[in-house]
């Protein structure tokens, strides 16, 4: 089922919405606590960009399924316990994985609960589809937060501790730049990455010889 107003896009279209289009890092600027808390590492960027995933897919698939049963002056509770449901799966899982990890990842995979992007995803999306077509949009949703995790964690592990995925890469006598661990790091290598992002995206369709459409997209 189309969202009023909007035509209906196919799979691959709505699986790559969340990669590109709306890309919840670069494009919706959603769940930004995570991405400048976490993301001093590309482990830990990764970690918290699959539970996040995890829920969102979980989440999604319920509320899909159950679209039909739940009264609309509930949705939004229903929705709230479904996803606090799955992280408490997710944080029982990383805590029995790697105590060191969930030590990493702290508070931050709590609140996962309260990520607008996965309540969105519910409101906007998983509530208004088919099962197939809302886990398709948040596997794309998905992945598309993971990459933007993984895009800072990097950048800041390179620069700030010289290693990626814990390796080093410089050697000895590499300088590793403080500021990138910590907070203010994150704001810089975000506002980087929103830079060459949006700048893509612009270039993109003037590469091509076609003309950019206007955005009036929902930023549920």
């Amino acid at each position: 089922m189309a969202i009023p107003g909007q035509q209906e896009l196919t799979q691959l279209e709505n699986f790559m919405e969340g990669i590109w289009k709306q890309n919840p890092v670069f494009v919706m600027l959603l769940g930004l606590c995570p991405a400048l808390a976490v993301t001093v590492s590309a482990v830990n960027a990764l970690a918290m960009g699959a539970a996040t995933t995890f829920v969102l897919l979980g989440s999604t698939l319920l509320v899909s399924l159950m679209r039909n049963f739940v009264p609309k002056e509930v949705r939004i509770a229903t929705y709230i316990v479904i996803i606090a449901t799955f992280v408490t799966i997710v944080d029982y899982l990383i805590a029995a994985i790697s105590l060191e990890l969930y030590e990493a990842l702290g508070a931050f995979i709590q609140l996962i609960v309260v990520n607008c992007m996965i309540l969105g995803r519910a409101e906007a999306h998983a509530s208004r589809n088919a099962p197939i077509r809302a886990l398709t949009n948040a596997l794309g949703m998905g992945l598309g937060f993971t990459i933007g995790l993984f895009a800072l964690g990097s950048v800041r592990e390179i620069l700030g501790s010289g290693t990626l995925f814990g390796v080093s890469l410089f050697g000895p006598d590499f300088q590793p730049w403080v500021v990138m661990v910590l907070p203010p790091g994150g704001f810089f290598v975000l506002g980087a990455w929103l830079l060459v992002f949006n700048w893509w995206r612009n270039r993109t369709p003037a590469a091509t010889g076609t003309l950019k459409p206007a955005e009036g997209h929902s930023h549920g």
